[in-house]
């Protein structure tokens, strides 16, 4: 029975959340999505998103009051700008597109 228990408390341990869009989640579904972002900081893209329109590229939510180069290198890889990634896209870059 402590194996079973043990064995549970781990898989669930290794489920890892979905990628949040951060251009339409809620304050509460980016908090909840994102490691190191709290309710005050996930308020605070809200409104920055709100405000000044949809993140264009990743770098960009620096521009957020307590978000830094830091923490965004940290949750990158589980951000999303839009719904869904092309098959076989990398995650959005941290740089801006540049024009063509």
């Amino acid at each position: 029975m402590k194996k079973s228990t043990l064995f549970m408390l781990l898989c669930a341990f290794a489920v890892q959340a979905e990628p949040v869009n951060i251009n339409k989640a809620d304050a509460q579904a980016i908090s909840a999505s994102l490691k190191g972002i709290g309710p005050k900081k996930a308020e605070a893209i809200v409104d920055y998103r709100n405000q000044h329109g949809g993140f264009k590229n990743l770098k960009e939510l620096e521009n957020v009051k307590g978000v830094g180069a830091k923490t965004l290198q940290a949750i990158a890889g589980d951000i999303r700008l839009t719904d869904a990634p092309a098959a076989g896209k990398k995650p959005d870059s941290l740089e801006p597109k540049r024009k063509k």
